[in-house]
């Protein structure tokens, strides 16, 4: 609550807010929220669970060059870090997993944020690509130059595409020729005072072992498939609950949704993504013709159905496992 990290996010997700709720008709929105046919939302999480699993064999799959961890005990450790997401700053989730993975199968820490990151970055690759597949027909909807006044989608994309493409090469690189890459840590480490050079280099060799998965084309292609058979699952759930409300968009425009709103909720924000999620849904809704109560109602009903259940799950895990978020800190970084 201190930092200023925290207070960055709280203002950049009351600015999100402030631009979805500036020109909202209320009265409309509370309409559609009140008629709104909520059994859809259950094959909507059902799905999500899909794409949750899906998530934890990918895991699993990253992870069998350190230690083979069945699907089934993976899983509970993905929702715990989807629920650490939903509700501290800063990804805090994705540390939290690598606590508990730690605890039960004894993989240092690490070793499994690499595996995390690279997870991260294909996300971030199938991301742009669903936003790519789209741009064509949001320039004959004349909305790939601006959308939310001013946001540029051609300009999220190629932005987006120097950060993680360069992320995933730099990656492959360093998990291709793991000899050139000890001898660029034992440089970078050499620059740091004598007392932490040794911890440094332990920390930076086990971050390597694990991008070991890496190190195979068939892999990475594996990887890679997966990561978009997870987001079409996710994008699954955007569908489900589109039909409990009076509008309908293809499933591509639901996709450069999905696409849009994920590399938003990259900006530092509020935990759990508030503001930085809806505005971006919304104004891509808005640049297909949906009403804006009808997609601002849409968007923070799905955001609360992609939000609650997993959250929910991910604490009871939690609370299974015994542990709590203050004793992660604590916890021997190795």
């Amino acid at each position: 609550m201190k930092k200023w990290q925290f207070w960055l996010g709280i203002a950049i997700s009351a600015f999100f807010l402030w631009l979805v709720l500036r020109d909202l008709d209320f009265s409309a929105f509370w309409t559609q929220v009140q008629t709104a046919n909520y059994w859809w939302l259950l094959p909507g999480v059902g799905v999500y669970l899909l794409a949750v699993w899906a998530r934890a064999w990918r895991w699993h799959y990253l992870l069998r060059p350190l230690k083979a961890v069945p699907t089934a005990a993976m899983f509970p450790i993905v929702a715990i870090g989807y629920m650490g997401n939903n509700i501290y700053p800063a990804r805090a989730g994705e540390v939290l997993r690598a606590v508990v993975l730690k605890r039960r199968e004894g993989v240092p820490v690490s070793a499994s944020l690499a595996t995390v990151i690279v997870e991260r970055i294909f996300d971030g690759v199938v991301m742009l690509a669903f936003i790519f597949v789209n741009l064509g027909e949001l320039a004959r909807l004349g909305a790939a130059g601006s959308l939310l006044g001013g946001l540029n989608i051609q300009q999220i994309a190629f932005w987006g595409s120097l950060v993680f493409f360069g992320a995933l090469l730099a990656l492959l690189l360093a998990a291709m020729f793991p000899a050139a890459s000890q001898r660029l840590l034992a440089w970078a480490a050499g620059l740091a005072p004598q007392r932490f050079r040794a911890q440094l280099l332990g920390v930076g060799e086990r971050f390597l072992g694990g991008l070991a998965s890496l190190r195979s084309p068939l892999e990475i292609l594996m990887v890679f498939l997966t990561s978009v058979v997870i987001w079409l699952l996710e994008t699954g759930k955007y569908w489900f609950v589109m039909h409990a409300f009076n509008f309908e968009v293809s499933f591509f425009a639901l996709m450069l949704m999905n696409g849009v709103v994920n590399l938003a909720t990259t900006i530092p924000s509020a935990p759990g993504y508030i503001g930085t999620f809806h505005a971006p849904g919304i104004a891509v809704l808005e640049a297909y013709g949906v009403p804006a109560a009808v997609a601002s109602s849409y968007t923070f009903v799905l955001h609360i159905a992609l939000w609650l259940p997993i959250t929910a799950l991910g604490a009871y895990y939690l609370a299974r496992e015994g542990i709590r978020w203050g004793e992660v800190p604590a916890e021997e970084p190795a």
